[in-house]
């Protein structure tokens, strides 16, 4: 009978992650914003009563989930339970309660069950625009950045709350985009709930605590017997990255202990003035992703999965305090699985992926008509990707996004948003660094404003100064560029203007190679000429 309650219980286990599943798909089937509803920047959960992550979807990003998992404890901190009814559903972009930056929206609702509490539903998604100085690095602090939304009530007992989307509507330029967003994120979580509630009624489970136990005990059992398996002892790395106008230093100090991987990031460079600083939460939820997929990538991802991986910091970079600003936290957040992946190297050699461009190369476009034209004005928001780490065994990927897993949007849904034309979107030869295995391509991207329109841009780009390294005897990948089409360099950080007539170019940055070049086999050689991918022109 044991064995039968525990096939029973494994099969819900799976019942609850195609329950989350259908939420984060219901927010990519209804989002008014191109970065959720075709790049996947999103996440979407199901958590206990008390809190605590009981599977997540598989659809979305590490930064979002991650830190989800610890947001929804700060909901319940906020709002006490006996305020709490069917029907409530609650917001907030708060960067250190949230997921780190305002344009992130958090929403959580309980679910109820015969009137009892039996969970809560949780996603996140980037939304478009939320006012101040749009999505860059250029504020002082995180007031110039937009309306920061404290943790509190989106619905009550079924019934929206009015006053707050007023405010939303006169603090953001897209207010039809941010607004559907907000509607989208609630509806997400009401269509977990209603499968959730058809799920316990289908199976007669009054609760979820027996389920919630089975899942935590297993997850924990089974990370704690991969960690087991690692050697003991701490390992350092760090690294330099662009920053906005100095260069910054990351350190990171991989603890591994018998039941703990601890990162603690003592050594790190000091908060920016700039936009670019990492509050905690996303750092810790980069560097647990990192760790966990090394050490127990095929253990579902919840509270008790992610526990033994802990994340310590002074106050810096990546641990900003409040009111930094922190706009662009994911470009440093990105940096931080190179970071933590380069210490584990040094405890796993030969087993750890190369360097590779890590932060998104994202562009948030401000598009106008001309003086005297009569045109659309529109917000455009656009991630690009460059080349991953060669890996021990497999050459890296080409434009891929990792760390973040996000999809770049389709060039043809990304005109339709705003009077922009992508001239060009191709891979960029050369830039994956050689070596045994190759670092994954680059790509290089043209955009100009359509006849009649001018814009602005907020560059958030990294790896242009400092290269993604090669790993054992690999060599560095190509460092990314930001110019126009006349070649005129363009820093890579900050708004800037791009003149009517000209094009902006981006080309991304490659990843890094991994063991000597002189070991690459022939085979592999000439299949990358064959390709494109390898020339002996300069990038």
């Amino acid at each position: 009978m044991a064995g039968l309650d525990e096939i029973r219980m494994q099969v819900m286990w799976n019942r609850l992650i195609s329950v989350v599943e259908e939420q984060a798909l219901t927010l990519l089937r209804t989002a008014f914003s191109t970065s959720v509803r075709e790049a996947g920047d999103l996440s979407a959960g199901v958590f206990s009563p008390d809190g605590l992550m009981l599977a997540q979807a598989v659809t979305g990003t590490p930064g979002h989930v991650n830190t989800m998992a610890e947001a929804v404890l700060h909901f319940l901190a906020e709002i006490p339970r006996e305020e709490m009814y069917e029907g409530d559903c609650y917001v907030t972009n708060d960067p250190w309660k949230g997921t780190g930056h305002l344009h992130d929206i958090t929403m959580v609702a309980p679910s109820f069950k015969d009137g009892q509490l039996v969970a809560f539903f949780a996603c996140t998604a980037h939304v478009v625009d939320i006012g101040g100085r749009g999505f860059g690095a250029d504020g002082k602090s995180v007031y110039e950045e937009g309306i920061l939304i404290p943790i509190m009530k989106f619905a009550e007992r079924g019934v929206v709350n009015r006053d707050l989307i007023n405010i939303l509507r006169n603090n953001v330029r897209e207010s039809n985009q941010v607004v559907g967003d907000f509607y989208s994120l609630a509806a997400c979580n009401e269509v977990g709930h209603r499968r959730l509630i058809d799920m316990m009624v289908e199976t007669e489970m009054a609760d979820l605590d027996a389920l919630g136990t089975f899942i935590f005990d297993r997850s924990r059992a089974a990370t704690l017997e991969r960690i087991a398996a690692l050697p003991v002892g701490a390992w350092d790395n760090d690294m330099t990255v662009d920053g906005y106008d100095t260069p910054i230093k990351l350190v990171a100090k991989l603890t591994v202990r018998d039941d703990e991987v601890n990162a603690d990031f003592t050594g790190t460079d000091g908060a920016s003035k700039w936009g670019i600083n990492c509050p905690l939460i996303y750092s810790k939820a980069y560097a647990c992703y990192a760790i966990k997929c090394v050490v127990a990538p095929d253990i579902p991802n919840n509270s008790a999965s992610l526990a033994p991986f802990t994340v310590t910091s002074p106050e810096n970079i990546l641990n900003a305090k409040r009111p930094a600003p922190v706009s662009l936290r994911h470009v440093m957040g990105h940096m931080v699985p190179d970071l933590v992946l380069g210490a584990l190297a040094k405890a796993l050699p030969g087993q750890i992926i190369a360097e590779g461009a890590a932060a998104l190369w994202n562009i948030h476009i401000s598009v106008r008509p001309q003086d005297g034209v009569q045109g659309r004005r529109a917000e455009v928001l656009m991630f690009n990707s460059g080349g991953t780490g060669a890996r021990p065994a497999l050459d890296g990927l080409a434009a891929t996004a990792f760390p973040s897993g996000v999809h770049t949007m389709p060039i043809e849904a990304t005109e339709q948003t705003g009077p922009i034309i992508v001239w060009r979107k191709e891979l960029r030869p050369d830039s994956g660094g050689a070596g045994r295995l190759r670092g994954g391509l680059g790509q290089v991207i043209e955009i100009a404003a359509a006849q009649g329109h001018e814009f602005d841009f907020s560059a958030m780009f990294d790896r242009v100064n400092h290269p993604a390294r090669g790993r054992d005897g690999g060599q560095q990948g190509a460092a990314g560029v930001v110019e126009l089409d006349d070649g005129t360099k363009l820093r890579p950080k900050g708004w800037q203007h791009i003149p009517a007539g000209r094009k902006l170019v981006l080309k991304a940055p490659g990843g890094g190679g991994f063991g000597p070049a002189s070991e690459r086999s022939e085979d592999a050689i000439q299949a990358d000429r064959a390709a494109g991918y390898v020339t002996g022109k300069p990038t």
